[in-house]
């Protein structure tokens, strides 16, 4: 029961760094998903001081006091990830081809100047890789797979003709999948050794909160900011062993970090809008893994992962009444220290470059995002994880957003 409870554990454990930290994520640290419209992809998420649909309760809740009326946003964003691996002996790996599509819906009333309520359906973390089950690091990761559903009703209200505030619950469904390869003596199978394909499958939720505030300084300028809390995720889940008649259970509780966003917004002409801003991750809180199994005393694993930021400024042009164009660029710092970086979680410091389009007609409103991300080189060398898949990983991603929103 010793080496069961070792080989649960090894699979929690990377399963937990796949749905903390993510694998493909698209300009978020871990699993963190930012690509909640086409409008903040094409301005690099500096949408955080001004308001550009009803996204923004996703970015700051507070700015949906400013959308008139009833008003719906739906849209996807398309990412195509490209991650390479290159061991210290000369081995190459590539994951195989994956189009992720985290997709949205926001919908927000306003029942008078001062008074708005909103809904958004999102995914705030999420996708997965696959790097094959023939690989040096199968026994590592093969393919880690999550997919997390939040629910984030908001209230907002304006205090004065400047200040306005906003609060709301964040629920958080989660699903993930985790593959891997074990060894049939390690489980002590007897007779000549050979690969053992192991699948954990969980399920879990959690509910935390969220709050925004946003203040026009000036007619020019306007300041925002938002914060989400952390919510704890309590995971049931199963593991499967091809050698095994049964399935074995094992359980554990993730905490998904609190963020908070921030930006400063300035309006030198009607025509052009330009910010900047940053956003913080609460990674510092991971410091170690508990996995508990029935019967055993419980795993303790390190992760000692570190706090992180990303600094982003974005700019939007109005054409004319219909058409409006916008660019921005983002860099962001990856919170996992080289003892605990593994193949299931390989990220590194990341560039985004985004353009965007959008066109109105009338009440409806067509905007498109492009984004490409660059995540510097990251070198394994043997640390907690042994020697298993030491070498070289580049990723790099392109993204494709559309929205469409529609004002009754």
């Amino acid at each position: 029961m010793t080496t069961t409870k070792r080989v649960i554990g090894s699979m929690l454990l990377g399963w937990a760094g796949s749905i903390l930290y993510g694998t493909a994520a698209a300009y978020g640290s871990g699993f963190a998903i930012f690509t909640q419209s086409a409008a903040g992809l094409g301005q690099a998420n500096s949408v955080v001081a001004h308001v550009e649909g009803p996204s923004a309760i996703f970015f700051n809740p507070a700015l949906i006091t400013a959308l008139p009326g009833t008003q719906i946003e739906a849209g996807t964003t398309l990412i195509f990830p490209h991650r390479k691996f290159q061991s210290d002996t000369g081995e190459t790996t590539k994951t195989r081809d994956t189009v992720f599509y985290p997709s949205t819906f926001y919908l927000t009333h306003r029942f008078n100047d001062d008074f708005a309520v909103g809904l958004g359906i999102f995914n705030p973390f999420g996708l997965s890789t696959d790097w094959g089950k023939e690989w040096s690091g199968r026994y590592l990761a093969t393919k880690s797979e999550i997919q997390t559903y939040a629910f984030n009703p908001v209230i907002a209200y304006r205090v004065s003709p400047s200040l306005s505030i906003a609060g709301g619950a964040n629920i958080i469904l989660l699903d993930a999948t985790l593959e891997s390869k074990t060894i049939s003596t390690a489980l002590g199978v007897p007779g000549p050794s050979f690969d053992v394909n192991q699948k954990f499958k969980g399920s879990g939720h959690g509910v935390g909160y969220n709050v925004g505030i946003s203040w026009n300084v000036s007619e020019q300028i306007s300041v925002g900011a938002s914060y989400r809390s952390e919510v704890e995720i309590d995971i049931d889940g199963d593991l499967d062993l091809e050698v095994l008649p049964q399935k074995l259970s094992g359980t554990t509780t993730l905490t998904l970090p609190q963020q908070v966003l921030a930006g400063i917004a300035w309006r030198p002409s009607d025509k052009l809008t330009l910010e900047t801003g940053m956003r913080w991750e609460d990674w510092a809180s991971f410091k170690q893994l508990r996995i508990n199994i029935s019967g055993q005393p419980p795993a303790i694993y390190p992760r000692e992962w570190h706090d992180t930021f990303s600094v982003n400024a974005g700019a939007k042009y109005r054409l004319n009444e219909t058409w409006a164009v916008s660019a921005g660029y983002l860099y962001g710092w990856n919170p996992v220290p080289d003892n605990t970086f593994e193949p299931a979680i390989p990220d590194s410091n990341t560039h985004l470059i985004c353009a965007g389009s959008e066109a109105e007609f009338d009440k409806l409103k067509v905007a498109l995002g492009y984004g490409y991300q660059l995540q510097e080189n990251r070198i394994k060398t043997t640390n907690s994880y042994g020697p298993l898949a030491n070498g070289t990983y580049s990723t790099d991603l392109h993204l494709l957003a559309l929205s469409l929103s529609y004002r009754f």
